[in-house]
């Protein structure tokens, strides 16, 4: 007994660590070459664009956002603003207007989320002002900021050839408690340790939520946006994939992203995603795995993405089940020893899954120290809150599997500007 249960630890050990030791490889990889990043040249041409912005009841943040994009370094005819103000019932259409954008209203209590939503808007543009003819078209949310030098950092990467291109996704208030911190220091470590890396090595990139860029192209080649599980970045993503699309990074690019500051809606937020990454490997998951094999180029992107999009969770759980079924048959068997054995496998596993996201955010917080806007304490305090914070993906990811899950607005209410981010104390 007591051999099976060491054999089958080691055995599920082995095996995660196996899926993802590469991404070990991207932390050394970016660490090395930290000096080194991709220096774009200076574009050929100034591409024409266009930014959507997808908001529902967004009253309180929206203004600012549109503030940002019109204050780029970038010229400003080359670069229209429009909002489809989704199944609103508060005043984001008249403050979207009032900032510069142009607006339109959707009401559609069937067909909700923000997939339907880019759909619509981008088919009204289509439809309405084809004659502008954009190159590309930046995806934001209302809650988001932008650096002065967005737009520009990232058509560079845009005339070099990629044809979609995500950025680095900072916070609006990684400073307001462990939860905000939390998604914060995810963000971040997902721009410095895998999209970074990835674009080191010519491995295809993911969108992640927002703050990303697609060429017109290929929204008219989909006939607008065709994806509407809840997940509907990852879903874009693992598409394009599939399709050969080389997803790529932009590091230079910084966008601000408004993140939630309580577990209610952390919970929620987080359900969805769990479920929306059930769906996609479900729905997409076959295909990308035949692609490792069909791929004659390109094809570890499929296995990353395809790592990405897997419920690994769920092994890490059925180990802890398994462990904690021997231990309750040792207690009712009276065998102390298997007890003994069980209770140190379930610690052992929660106490290395906790150092290891320790060391990531470590790790993430050091590199990444002057790019947190938080008193220098917090950010000490935050990296012991971090490990807890991804561990409760734990009994979201259980209930994911079971609930119904619907698309819900999260609440944005952290309207500040640019400037008020810089004056928060990073050291």
């Amino acid at each position: 007994m007591l051999s099976f249960i060491n054999t089958f630890n080691l055995i599920t050990f082995a095996v995660l660590c196996a899926m993802y030791v590469y991404q070990a490889i991207y932390v050394v990889l970016a660490l090395a070459l930290k000096h080194r990043q991709q220096m774009w040249q200076a574009p050929q041409k100034l591409h024409r664009y266009a930014a959507v912005i997808a908001a529902r009841n967004e009253e309180t943040v929206i203004g600012e956002l549109i503030r940002s994009i019109k204050n780029q370094n970038y010229p400003s005819g080359l670069l229209d603003i429009y909002v489809v103000a989704d199944n609103c019932t508060d005043r984001t259409a008249e403050v979207a207007r009032a900032a510069g954008a142009i607006v339109f209203e959707r009401s559609n209590r069937q067909a909700v989320g923000k997939g339907y939503a880019l759909n619509y808007i981008f088919n009204m543009i289509e439809y309405s002002c084809s004659e502008q003819n954009y190159e590309g078209f930046f995806v934001f949310d209302a809650d988001n900021l932008l650096d002065e030098n967005y737009v520009a950092e990232m058509n560079k990467v845009f005339d070099g050839g990629y044809r979609i291109i995500t950025s680095y996704r900072n916070s609006k208030n990684y400073a307001f408690n462990w939860i905000s911190a939390g998604y914060a220091l995810w963000f971040l470590r997902e721009a410095a340790y895998l999209n970074n890396p990835r674009m080191m090595l010519n491995i295809s990139c993911a969108v992640s939520g927002t703050g990303f860029l697609v060429s017109s192209e290929i929204i008219r080649k989909n006939g607008g946006w065709k994806h509407y599980l809840l997940t509907e970045d990852i879903e874009f993503s693992v598409d394009q994939i599939i399709r050969g699309e080389m997803i790529g990074y932009c590091g230079r690019a910084v966008l601000y992203d408004e993140q939630p500051c309580t577990f209610g809606q952390s919970w929620s937020q987080r359900l969805r995603w769990a479920k929306g990454f059930y769906q996609v490997f479900h729905q997409y998951g076959g295909r990308l795995a035949a692609s490792l094999f069909t791929r004659k180029t390109h094809w570890f992107s499929s296995y990353d993405i395809l790592m990405t999009i897997m419920p690994s969770m769920l092994l890490f759980l059925l180990s802890t089940l398994v462990n904690l079924s021997f231990f309750a048959y040792g207690l009712l068997a009276g065998r102390l020893h298997i007890v003994s054995t069980a209770s140190l496998a379930v610690l052992w596993s929660f106490g290395n899954y906790y150092a290891t996201l320790f060391a990531v955010g470590l790790l993430t917080t050091i590199t990444e120290w002057r790019q947190i806007a938080c008193p220098a304490g917090r950010k000490i305090l935050y990296l012991f809150t971090f490990p807890v914070f991804v561990l409760t993906y734990i009994p979201i990811s259980i209930v994911a599997l079971f609930k119904h899950v619907e698309w819900k607005p999260i609440v944005h209410s952290f309207s500040v500007s640019l400037s008020d981010i810089r004056k928060e104390p990073t050291r």
